[in-house]
């Protein structure tokens, strides 16, 4: 597995670097320090996953995601010290997978990129799926109506999934929070 980390402070990546090294040995790291260097290799090296930093030098972390998703849905992890719930919806919105705030366990990084990975390629859903005049391909990011691709990031995919697999059945949104996030959502 390759991960590309879209990072330019050096002890961040050094400490990414090290929780990899130390806790999944076999994961190719690879590195950009700034927002034009890092969606080049988005295209160019293939990764397999991204961690991207909302503070680059250049171009924002937002205008880094918002391109890579014009052209892919890699999975993307926000790692940045911007924690304001306005900065997080807005990642969110533009289609991170998931976003973790400064300073980070380094453990909980990579439980959270295999969390990601596992979803992404379990090969226990069969995805042909029909529904009206929409059907899946071989991801759940990969949606069409009428032939037609609708291009969804793969929070949007999985839900929109398991509901048109619910046959029309009410499903509780703790269900689905268990089967996508794998948690348990409380009432208050």
């Amino acid at each position: 597995m390759k991960i590309l980390i879209i990072e330019d402070d050096a002890q961040t990546t050094e400490i990414v670097k090290l929780s990899f090294k130390l806790g999944w040995p076999d994961v190719r790291l690879l590195e950009a320090s700034s927002g034009e260097s890092g969606l080049a290799m988005v295209e160019t090296a293939k990764p397999d996953a991204i961690i991207l930093d909302i503070g680059l030098p250049d171009i924002s972390g937002y205008e880094v995601l918002r391109q890579i998703r014009l052209f892919s849905e890699l999975p993307v992890i926000i790692l940045t010290i911007r924690n304001e719930e306005s900065d997080i919806v807005k990642a969110l919105s533009l289609g991170a997978d998931d976003y973790l705030v400064k300073p980070f366990r380094q453990m909980e990084l990579l439980a959270r990129i295999k969390a990601i990975s596992r979803r992404l390629h379990s090969p226990e859903v069969d995805l042909e799926f029909e529904c009206g005049p929409f059907h899946f391909g071989q991801s759940v990011t990969k949606l069409y109506k009428n032939d037609k691709p609708i291009r969804l990031t793969n929070i949007e995919g999985q839900i929109l999934y398991y509901l048109m697999r619910s046959n029309g059945r009410y499903i509780y949104n703790e269900t689905i929070a268990q089967k996508i996030w794998g948690k348990t959502l409380t009432r208050e």
